[in-house]
Parts: structure tokens; sequence; C-alpha cells
């Protein structure tokens, strides 16, 4: 991805994860930027264009999360990852939540805009061809099913986190006796 392109499309999930979808423009990106108005136009023609370019975005950073996640992970071990998934999780809930807040809005609007809701399979399928083989090395019989139920446990800690700041927020617990329950 281009410098520009990638400036422009980290200053659309700011002002999306701070502000909110309505406010996302292409003037406001420009803004956000700090770059000339009309910049963000000349890279994303439209709105749609803009939000397929966010979504795409968050895709990449998340799924970097998610590879820099396993990358120091010994194969098969449930406890190191359950760690791991736990920091990353709060770090999703700190300093990170402008992207989760970023990637909830466009969930939401998902719900009125086929479009958008058939791109964000395609994304989810992306992080499937990555997630389900690391269910599969931590040893989970149906690493496909497992797969699934923990990103919704965490798609669920998160937004409850982000919902009410738990000072006691125990991702780790959770995300242990999922595995637990998985791998029997």
């Amino acid at each position: 991805m281009a410098d520009r392109q990638e400036q422009v499309l980290d200053a659309a999930i700011r002002v999306l994860g701070t502000r909110g979808l309505r406010q996302l423009t292409h003037r406001a990106v420009d803004t956000e930027a700090g770059l000339p108005l009309g910049s963000t136009s000349n890279l994303f023609r439209t709105r749609d264009a803009l939000v397929d370019g966010v979504l795409r975005r968050l895709v990449q950073v998340e799924t970097g999360a998610w590879h820099a996640l396993a990358a120091d992970l010994p194969p098969g071990d449930a406890a190191a990852f359950t760690a791991v998934l736990g920091h990353l999780l709060r770090d999703l809930t700190g300093e990170g939540r402008v992207i989760v807040l970023a990637r909830y809005a466009l969930f939401i609007e998902a719900a009125f805009h086929p479009q958008l809701r058939e791109r964000i399979g395609v994304a989810r399928q992306e992080l499937e061809r990555w997630g389900v083989p690391l269910m599969a090395s931590l040893g989970v019989p149906d690493p496909a099913a497992g797969f699934g139920m923990l990103l919704s446990l965490i798609d669920g800690l998160l937004s409850n986190q982000l919902a009410h700041d738990d000072p006691t927020f125990d991702p780790e617990a959770a995300i242990g006796t999922l595995l637990r329950g998985l791998l029997g």
C-alpha cells in the first residue's frame, strides 16, 4: 500500500474510531491526516471506496497483530497463547481502542448494507485462513468451529470492556476456559 494511501486510511480509521461513521467524510479525513483538501477524494473517489479502503486497512492492521501474536508462540502451547491473546485484548481496549471502535462502526453499518457485509465476510475468510491452522496446532479437534468461537468470545470481551471499562478486566480467564472446553 502506498505511503500516502496508508496515511489517508489510518486517518480515516482515527475519524471512524473516534467520531463514528457519520463523521467519516473526505474532508474530515483530509483534516485528520493534515493533508490539503481533496487529497482523500483523489485516492478514494466515493464514500463507498473510502469505506472499502478502511476495511482493507483494518484487515491489514488486525491481521498483522494476529501474525505478531503467533510469531513467538511455541507450537501447541495453549497457556502461552492465552497469555499473549490476553495481552493483545488489553492493548485493543487501551491504546488500540480506536481500531476496534472503527471495526465495530463498520460492522454496525454492514447490518444495513449487504455489499459491506459481503466484504466483511471476505475479510473474515482471510483471518480464518490464518487462525484455523493456529487452532489446529493447539490441538483443537474442530479448528474451524473453535476459531469461530474464539472470535465471538474476543468480540464479546472487547465490546463489553469498551462499553464499560472494568479495571479488573481479565480476558485470560475467559480465553483459558474456552480453550480448555475446546480441547476437552
